[in-house]
This record gives structure tokens, sequence and C-alpha cells, in this order.
């Protein structure tokens, strides 16, 4: 699969608004046959920083990026940004979350 981490900061202004400005774009990539999973987080410590993690199937990336949705939102977020987001972008075996070993709970 290939599993991607981003990490957005966002203008103070744009805070409290943020998911919604990215809510077309977070439902259209779900819906895309290769997704596997495309959740957004909130740093606990910098509140204008979000934090998107996403994975898709081998061969489901290039048609995301190409998406009509994909296009657009990168139109739209930029007004929301203060600098380029930062990515991790690599490919992992798999297609699923694993259990953590280190702790089970029963």
């Amino acid at each position: 699969m290939i599993f991607i981490v981003v990490k957005f900061k966002v203008k103070p202004e744009w805070s409290e608004r943020w998911l919604d400005l990215t809510a077309d774009f977070t439902a259209a990539t779900r819906s895309e046959p290769g997704n596997l999973w495309f959740d957004w987080s909130r740093s606990v410590e910098d509140p204008n920083e979000f934090v998107l993690v996403e994975a898709f199937k081998d061969d489901a990336a290039g048609a995301h990026v190409n998406s009509d949705h994909f296009q657009q939102a990168m139109k739209d977020m930029v007004q929301a940004l203060v600098e380029t987001p930062r990515i991790i972008n690599t490919g992992i075996d798999g297609e699923e979350w694993s259990r953590m070993g280190e702790l089970t709970v029963d």
C-alpha cells in the first residue's frame, strides 16, 4: 500500500474552519475505490496543525492525485495555509492496521 502522512500548518483564523474546508475532499477521497483510509487529526500541542493519515492500494494513488476533487482541494486549501505542507509518502506491505504487540487489551 501507499502510506501517506501530511502535516498542514493552518492560519489561526482558519483553524476552526479547516475540517469544513476539507469536508468535500475528505468525503470524495474516502469514496475512491482504492482508498483504504483518510483520517484527520489535530495536534494536541499546536491547535493550528492538522495531520492527515491516508493510505491507498498500490495502484490507486495516481488516480487520487489526478482526480478532480484532489485538484480542487489543492486550490481550496492554499488560502488557509501558513506554509507548504510536510509529507511522508512511502510504500509498505499490507492493506490494514495491525494489532500492537507491545500492548494487548483482553
